[in-house]
This record gives C-alpha cells, sequence and structure tokens, in this order.
C-alpha cells in the first residue's frame, strides 16, 4: 500500500492547482466557450468544471469552432492531444474513404479489455470475422425468432409490470424496466434463457447490475496515466475493483453457457465456433482460447443489443412525453394499422394485442419518431480512430498525425445548425419523411452516424429499429407515459448516453381492455350477475388472470384497483391455486359473496382446469 499513499501524495499539487483554477473560472467566466489551455495541464480544468454535462459542453465548443477542435490535455494522461470532430465530411473520410487508415488503436482495445476479442474491440482480421459470422446468424429465421423472443417478454415481463405500476400509480423508473427487459431479450435470441431480471419483483441479477457498473470506471481510464489505473487494477482498488467485479459477475453468467454449449449446442456458439476454426485452420487451437472467443463474442452482441434498445427507448418516451401532439400522431397511425388488419372493422380496436413485423413495417411515422430521438440522443455518443498513417482532415484542413486520437461526436453532428438547419435543436420527426409521409427520407450516413458507415455499418440496424417498434408501439397503444414532474433528465456523461438519473414516468392506461364474456377454463355466474366473471388459467407452475394475462405472483395484490382495500378484484387463495374474482357492474361485495360460497363449499374445484398453454383460446391477446 506504501505504493498508493506515494501516488496519492504525488497527486495532491495537481488537485489544490485544479481547484484554484476552478473558483477563478467560476468566478471570471469566459464568453467564449472554448477552454483556455494551461501550462502542464492543458484543458483538464475545462472537464473538470463540465464533468457533469460533457456531451453538452464539447458540443458547444464545436459549435463555435466549426465543427473540429483541438483539445489538449495535461501532458502525464492519455489526453494529451485529441482532435474532437463532428463535421460529416470528416465523418465520411474517416469511415469511409480512409477507413483502413482509421482503425480503433491499441490504447481502446487496453482501456476496454473487459470486451475481449469481441467486434467492439477488434479491428482488421479479428473484426471481419465477427461481422461475417454476425450476418450469418441474421438470417430469415432469426427475426421470427426476435419476434417471439420480444413477444414473449413484453407478456411474461414488461405488460406485468408497467400494468402493475399503471394500478398503483406509483413512480416507475423506464430506463432500468427498458434495461432489463433487452437483456432478457437478447439472452432468450442468443442462449434460449431468460435470466428474468424483468419481473415483478425486480430481482437483483449480477451480470444485469454489471454492465450498468462497467462503462463509468471504464471511462475514467481516459483520465489517468496508464501506469495509475493499471497500479489500481493490480491493488484492486478504486474504480479498478467496479472493473474487476463486473467483469467477474460477467463470466459467472456466460462461462456456464459456453460450457453447457458442448452438450446442447447453440446456434450462435456453434456459428462463432465454426468460424473461429476455420480461420486458424494452421493453428492448433487450445480449448480455453476457444471458450474465451465465445465468451467475448457473446458479451458484446449481449452489449450491442441490449444498450440499443434499451437507451433509444428511453429517450422516445422522454420526448414523447413533453410533446402530446406527437404523441397523438403516433397512437394514430398505431390504430389505423390495427384497423387495416382487422379489414376496417372497428369492433375490438381495444383490445390487448401485439404488433408482428409486418405490421411495423407499416408504421413509418413511428420509425420517423425513433431516429429523431436517436439524431438527438444517440445511444453511443462518440467514438475514437486512431490513424495508422499521418493525414489530412477535410473538413478544416486539420493535421492529424499518426497515433494521434480522433473522437467523432455523434452527440453533437445530430445539433448542429450547418447540417441539420436552424431547427436542428427541435424534436420535429417529420423532417424524416418523404413528401406525402408514405416513406423515410434516406439521409446520408455521414450526416445521420448512430449506426456507424462504411465498412463498418452496424449489422443490428434492422434488428434495433424491428425491436423498437414492437416495444414501442406496445407501449404506446395501451398506456400513457408521463415523466413525473420535476425529475430531472440529463445524459450522463458516459460512453453509453443514458438518462443520468433514470426516467421516472408515471403511467395510465389508454383504455381498459374489452370485457370478457362468461365462459372458459373456469366460469362461474351466478344467476343475476351475467356479465361478472371468475377465470383461472394454469401454465407450468404459474397463475394467470386471463382478463389482462398477468401473473399473479402476490395472493393478496389487488390487480384492477388502485388499493386493496377499493379494489374490484379479489384474489383467494385455494391451495396452490389463485382465484381472481373480477366484478363489473355493481359493489364488489355482494359479488364476492356469491362466488366465495361455491368454492368454499367444493362445488367448484380449481384444479380441474388443468394446464393449459400461453394465450390458449386467445382471450386476452390477438
Amino acid at each position: 500500500m506504501a505504493a498508493y499513499d506515494y501516488y496519492q501524495l504525488l497527486f495532491i499539487p495537481l488537485f489544490t492547482l485544479l481547484f484554484l483554477i476552478y473558483l477563478f473560472t467560476t468566478k471570471n467566466p469566459k464568453k467564449s466557450s472554448i477552454p483556455t489551455n494551461w501550462p502542464i495541464i492543458g484543458m483538464l480544468p475545462f472537464l473538470f468544471q463540465n464533468a457533469h454535462r460533457v456531451h453538452e459542453a464539447l458540443n458547444d465548443v464545436l459549435i463555435e469552432s466549426g465543427g473540429t477542435f483541438e483539445f489538449k490535455g495535461p501532458i502525464f494522461t492519455n489526453m494529451d492531444t485529441i482532435i474532437i470532430t463532428c463535421d460529416p465530411a470528416n465523418i465520411d473520410h474517416i469511415f469511409v474513404k480512409k477507413f483502413s487508415n482509421y482503425p480503433k488503436g491499441t490504447e481502446f482495445q487496453k482501456i476496454f479489455d473487459i470486451l475481449g476479442d469481441g467486434f467492439f474491440r477488434a479491428d482488421f482480421g479479428l473484426w471481419e470475422l465477427h461481422r461475417k459470422t454476425t450476418l450469418y446468424l441474421m438470417r430469415e429465421n432469426f427475426y421470427s425468432s426476435l419476434q417471439k423472443s420480444v413477444w414473449e417478454k413484453v407478456r411474461t415481463g414488461l405488460y406485468p409490470i408497467l400494468d402493475r405500476f399503471s394500478q398503483m400509480g406509483s413512480d416507475l423508473d423506464m430506463q432500468d424496466v427498458l434495461g432489463r427487459f433487452s437483456f432478457d431479450v437478447i439472452c432468450r435470441l442468443l442462449l434460449s434463457h431468460d435470466p428474468c431480471s424483468l419481473s415483478l419483483d425486480m430481482p437483483n441479477v449480477p451480470c444485469e447490475r454489471a454492465l450498468n457498473d462497467v462503462m463509468g470506471p471504464l471511462l475514467s481510464r481516459y483520465t489517468v496515466p496508464e501506469f495509475a489505473w493499471k497500479l489500481q487494477k493490480w491493488l484492486n482498488i478504486g474504480p479498478e475493483r467496479r472493473v474487476f467485479e463486473a467483469c467477474r459477475a460477467l463470466d459467472d453468467f456466460i462461462y456456464p453457457h459456453v460450457f453447457s454449449h458442448e452438450e446442447n449446442e447453440n446456434v450462435m456458439f456453434a456459428s462463432f465456433k465454426k468460424a473461429y476454426e476455420d480461420n486458424n485452420k494452421n493453428n492448433e487451437i487450445s480449448r480455453r482460447e476457444m471458450k474465451d472467443f465465445l465468451r467475448d463474442s457473446f458479451l458484446n452482441l449481449l452489449v450491442a443489443g441490449r444498450d440499443s434498445l434499451a437507451t433509444g427507448l428511453t429517450w422516445f418516451f422522454y420526448l414523447l412525453s413533453g410533446n402530446p401532439h406527437i404523441e397523438a400522431r403516433v397512437r394514430e397511425e398505431i390504430e389505423q394499422v390495427v384497423l387495416t388488419k382487422r379489414g376496417g372493422v372497428a369492433a375490438g380496436l381495444n383490445k390487448w394485442r401485439y404488433f408482428e413485423l409486418d405490421e411495423c413495417d407499416e408504421m413509418i411515422y413511428l420509425h420517423a419518431v425513433l431516429s429523431e430521438t436517436m439524431r438527438l440522443y444517440p445511444p453511443i455518443p462518440m467514438q475514437q480512430k486512431v490513424p495508422t498513417e499521418p493525414d489530412i482532415l477535410p473538413g478544416r484542413k486539420c493535421r492529424v498525425d499518426r497515433d494521434k486520437k480522433v473522437v467523432i461526436s455523434f452527440y453533437s453532428t445530430g445539433r448542429m445548425e450547418s447540417v441539420w438547419g436552424k431547427d436542428c435543436l427541435e424534436f420535429r420527426p417529420e423532417r424524416w419523411l418523404e413528401p406525402g409521409g408514405r416513406g423515410i427520407k434516406q439521409e446520408p450516413p455521414s450526416k445521420f452516424p448512430i449506426f456507424n458507415l462504411g465498412p463498418r455499418t452496424c449489422v443490428g440496424k434492422k434488428m434495433a429499429f424491428i425491436e423498437m417498434k414492437m416495444v414501442a408501439a406496445f407501449v404506446v397503444h395501451h398506456f400513457n407515459v408521463r415523466v413525473v414532474e420535476d425529475h430531472p433528465v440529463l445524459p450522463r456523461p458516459a460512453i453509453i448516453l443514458k438518462a443520468e438519473h433514470g426516467l421516472k414516468v408515471r403511467l395510465t392506461r389508454k383504455q381498459s381492455p374489452a370485457a370478457l364474456e362468461a365462459g372458459g377454463p373456469l366460469s362461474v355466474a351466478p344467476s343475476g350477475v351475467s356479465s361478472r366473471v371468475c377465470r383461472l388459467l394454469l401454465e407450468g407452475e404459474r397463475v394467470y388472470d386471463t382478463l389482462l394475462y398477468r401473473p399473479l405472483s402476490d395472493l393478496f395484490w389487488a390487480v384492477d384497483g388502485h388499493a386493496p382495500h377499493a379494489s374490484s378484484c379479489w384474489l383467494l387463495p385455494l391451495g396452490r391455486c389463485i382465484v381472481s374474482v373480477h366484478e363489473w357492474d355493481s359493489p364488489v361485495g355482494p359479488l364476492a359473496a356469491d362466488l366465495v360460497g361455491p368454492f368454499v363449499a367444493g362445488l367448484v374445484d380449481p384444479l380441474a382446469v388443468g394446464r393449459v398453454g400461453p394465450l390458449a383460446d386467445g382471450s386476452s391477446f390477438e
């Protein structure tokens, strides 16, 4: 620990100097947003002062400097000189025209070592291997599997959570819910395993939490000398301890699935295994090398599949909440799709339903809203490239030396007046529509680089839009989502553009589901109570209320009322089963008395219902 104590003493003068500069700059604010280049420490005070709003501060600097800016960092860190740009001409030059000259670089690979040899961290031949294999996975049957995975998780996870909180009237962190949802979906899709991180009890799943916790500490490696964070890593202290714990949680989750692959062939692991073997025909591959490669491949797909969906939809619901006229148009389009599917028959429009691939393809305005959301709030707000040879960026004829870092700010590209016009800061989905609104306008990728461009264009772009449209359409069609008043919503200064304090919302049902007719697996209709229904549906070890097809995990949770004492639904425990008693047109007391009697007397045996498959009678969802 002596070495660590010495390291701390070494930085006491530095932090004292930073504090004095901070006091000076706050008392004597500059009119210009371009930071001062101080001796030795460079522009570090600028980052120190804007640590809570890095993306916005850099955006101000880039606007004033014409889209390209040279940042001078402290001479003793990994930030000595960095070219920061958001100019579409430079983006096209780096990602397309001079693609081979701009890999991510060895420093990026050191900092993000937790990602292993996955595609996020790979360059050149290894990256091509990942790309080809991922494209092979995304054949036509992949999207039918995606649809199945999404809707199964909507049914068993997302819907019960949203409905429960809409009934309780409590605040819900939509960002947390969407992160759990996307984590479960990608695991179901690639591993055929549901970790159930999204369920009514909102359990702590170490792997899912690790994905939330690890990115901040990794980003901090940029701001300290390499020897400093490596020393912390060796001593297992500070931010590096969090990286170590996150890595262990990820490995504990992934490696068992890699090992089980040998007994039960998984399509994803089998595809990557064959590709890796074909790529190393002349080299002997150890069992450990193969396991590590499969681990890295899945982890990178997990990060990509989880964060694009969760982050994109978080900002989607935030923007929709503040723009009810846009929400109304999205809802109108969704209802038109439903009406078309029904052949123009309006009956049943209120029924709880999913949305299939072909229906999502028809939601042009929803696609425009999602595109506009990601223009303003790109899930990955910036990227780093390092040239292998000296170059000149065309935007402002900026010279880039070999091994000098270039940071591309996608966040700022979407907010430049020179790129998107004077209304660049407005949330206006109409900018994405073709004349007549019948199609999506195709903007140059350098202007909208959210999914990368050139050879490294994201192969999951189609998948991302499909997932987002399925989930967005379901939620908007069934619920009103409103951000809690006075809840601060700010972009997190991190590699993934999450909301710093989450997204606290209040939910209300948009429409009540159509009343069920009497009959079905279990029906008791006392005389004079024709519209009152009692139904039970057993599926495996879970019990569902078929009115809304929700899991009933808490025996005495009132699902149809705002509180148990004012509920129009009583849950009656009978052995291992639960009977849900619904009342539609009269006080619940008389109905409960009418229905409880037969059950208690044993006239109706709930266990005789038997076990049925999901949605067996089609009464809850289409």
